[in-house]
């Protein structure tokens, strides 16, 4: 154990800080990109534990480096195991499904179907509680390390019955789901002895969330006013045509609603940070919609002008970003710090690969 009997966190919040850089990443990137090309794709689990151990290790909190123990083998045999659950399901898209509708079968083909479907909702609720879960276990400072005895079976049923509700709403009712499922995964989770508490709510988030629903609604009336004027000439009205309604489809379609979706997630990524508490420690998100907008179309321009190459550079740059935006306040008393004991998971996070629940 440390000398120092307690940790205070940076008064300004900055107990936590990303050392890396992307030169020293560089060799890495490279590596696991040829690997991954020469495996046909099956080095990908060793080279994201490769990812994170270099991550991690450059990611100082208040005193000590994070140190990452996950192992490719785990991950790739956590991959597996998921595949024996996954197959029939794709199975039965393949074949079942075209051959019971064939024979006339159409409603026990969309009943299946449906049971289907709302198994796989299931699993994507079980995979992000899990990954969360297998991540914190796998996640070392001052040689203490985080984990879950909760399985994460009754979050996958919480998942599936907000995400129902939500649904059923219209999706009026996201925001509220996605708080409450906040809640519920972090609650569960622990590091060494202290629990996270989370008291995540809706309460900024709704004026955004309509702001969602706002963008189509335009569109809708920009395109009925613009058909309206079309029918009043067959040619245009005021130098307004038939190409104009294509480009305001475009811009509101392609802009619009994804700039209001990533503003409410700003705004949620932002309050979930203040609402999460472990121990006496407080915590802060600062990054702003421009800033997520720039992470986004920066990343996009590495994939395009690198011609893919720079897909091995997304989890750098999203990491960096997370951590350089996230502030620390509080102090931890190390005397205090016993190992966890909760069960350390052999599966990985297969089910969040396969649903591609990623690592932030």
């Amino acid at each position: 154990m440390d000398a120092l009997t307690s940790a205070p966190a940076a008064a300004d919040g900055g107990g936590i800080e990303f050392t890396g850089n992307w030169r020293e990443y560089l060799p890495i990137a490279i590596t696991n990109a040829l690997l991954i090309i020469c495996t046909l794709g099956i080095y990908r689990f060793w080279a994201a534990a490769r990812q994170r151990r270099y991550l991690w290790s450059r990611t100082r909190f208040i005193d000590d480096s994070l140190e990452w123990t996950g192992t490719g083998r785990e991950m790739f045999f956590g991959f597996l195991l998921v595949m024996c659950v996954l197959v029939p399901f794709f199975l039965f898209f393949q074949f079942l499904f075209p051959a019971l509708v064939a024979r006339g079968k159409a409603d026990a083909a969309f009943g299946i179907f449906s049971l289907f479907y709302i198994a796989l909702i299931y699993l994507g609720g079980f995979a992000r509680f899990r990954a969360l879960r297998y991540r914190l276990s796998r996640t070392y400072w001052h040689g203490i390390r985080g984990g879950s005895d909760d399985p994460g079976w009754n979050y996958g049923g919480e998942y599936l019955g907000r995400f129902a509700l939500a649904a059923i709403t219209m999706f009026i009712m996201f925001p509220w789901a996605a708080t409450r499922l906040w809640n519920a995964r972090w609650k569960a989770m622990s590091f060494g002895p202290l629990q996270f508490r989370s008291s995540l709510d809706s309460e900024g988030l709704i004026g955004r969330w309509a702001l969602i629903y706002a963008a189509p609604i335009a569109m809708f009336v920009l395109i009925l006013t613009g058909l309206e004027g079309l029918r009043a000439s067959s040619a245009a009205v005021g130098g307004f045509s038939i190409w104009h309604l294509f480009v305001l489809f475009g811009l509101l379609f392609y802009f619009a609603i994804p700039l209001a979706t990533l503003h409410w997630y700003a705004k949620y990524f932002r309050n979930a940070a203040e609402a999460t508490k472990i121990g006496e420690l407080e915590f802060a998100f600062d990054a702003t919609t421009l800033q997520w907008l720039g992470l986004f179309l920066g990343n996009l321009a590495l994939a395009v002008v690198t011609l893919g190459f720079g897909l091995t550079y997304w989890g750098y740059r999203n990491w960096s970003f997370m951590v350089r935006h996230l502030k620390v306040y509080g102090s931890v008393e190390l005397c205090e710090l016993t190992q966890s004991t909760t069960h350390a998971p052999r599966e990985a996070e297969g089910f969040a690969d396969a649903f591609d629940v990623g690592a932030i």
